[in-house]
């Protein structure tokens, strides 16, 4: 009988615990992925992309890309500030129209005006850096995202005046300064700097004012350098390389777009120039294709040592 009780009890133990247990079952929370941004949506999210001619490979050219400070993809039409007479205004900030676009996956395709149809494969390397890679050249451009609201233009104009002195076909002497001690440069007149070794070439002509360009005589040719002034990002030094006849050191002062001031440091003369025959510039037969610095130093060096 005790027997019987304790397996009644033992009986109605296990019947109350398993009315008490209930299953609960957790549920993972679905999240949907975040869907990616197509390329167009990649290069809409930035409205100036500027190239980045330092990062990029100098393998080869495709003279449009070399020759824009940036480039804008907008509704597939190609923007693309070329000129730095007007940088910033130009376009309201987007440049000129160059061509057309289209993107397939992670393929862009562009059609320049002026040098045709050409494939890159792009890849996004953080959220404001995109590789632009053309296979059949084996080039790759470095291309940096901003928005017109923060991008720095004069940034870009200063460090690049080497380029805007190629913008026009001739600069003009208008003024000579009463004071300074006389000096073989005050017979000057014209001034042309031209894509070459160093920064460029330049000539210079005596021809009297009011010369048309296509009749300037230009009595020399040489080499001429912009370097940077310390703790003055707006004043430069223009180095003038007269070869047998030595170097002429200015002051360079960009007063507009279309003034220069030339401060001559040995004679202590002021002269301005005024840029004739502005250049705008959408293919290389016309201006300037930009170069890195380290092909720059390997062109000095190559004529150095001729």
């Amino acid at each position: 009988m005790k027997a019987l009780k304790l397996l009644l009890g033992f009986t109605l133990l296990i019947t109350l615990f398993t009315s008490c247990y209930t299953e609960v079952i957790v549920e993972e929370p679905i999240n949907d992925p975040v869907p990616a941004l197509t390329l167009s949506q990649i290069l809409n999210s930035h409205e100036l992309w500027y190239v980045d001619i330092h990062q990029s490979n100098a393998n080869g050219q495709i003279p449009f890309m070399q020759m824009a400070f940036t480039l804008s993809f907008n509704n597939g039409t190609l923007f693309a500030n070329n000129n730095l007479v007007g940088i910033g205004d130009q376009g309201y900030g987007f440049g000129t129209d160059i061509g057309y676009y289209d993107t397939f996956s992670n393929t862009l395709e562009v059609t320049h005006d002026i040098d045709g149809f050409h494939r890159f494969k792009v890849t996004q390397l953080n959220n404001h850096t995109l590789e632009l890679y053309h296979p059949n050249l084996n080039l790759r451009y470095v291309l940096e995202g901003y928005q017109r609201s923060n991008f720095d233009y004069d940034r870009l104009f200063y460090d690049n005046i080497h380029y805007f002195l190629q913008e026009y076909q001739a600069w003009e002497k208008s003024y000579t300064s009463p004071y300074g001690e006389p000096n073989p440069f005050d017979y000057e007149t014209f001034l042309q700097f031209l894509p070459g070794g160093g920064d460029g070439n330049f000539q210079s002509s005596e021809d009297v004012n009011g010369t048309s360009i296509p009749y300037i005589y230009w009595d020399y040719t040489g080499i001429y350098n912009v370097d940077d002034v310390p703790s003055n990002r707006y004043l430069k030094y223009l180095t003038l390389d007269y070869d047998f006849m030595g170097n002429e050191y200015f002051e360079l002062t960009v007063i507009n777009d279309t003034t220069i001031e030339l401060f001559h440091n040995p004679s202590g003369t002021l002269y301005r120039f005024v840029g004739k025959g502005f250049i705008p510039l959408k293919n290389s037969e016309t201006g300037k294709l930009r170069i890195s610095n380290a092909e720059i130093a390997k062109q000095t060096k190559k004529i150095s040592n001729f």
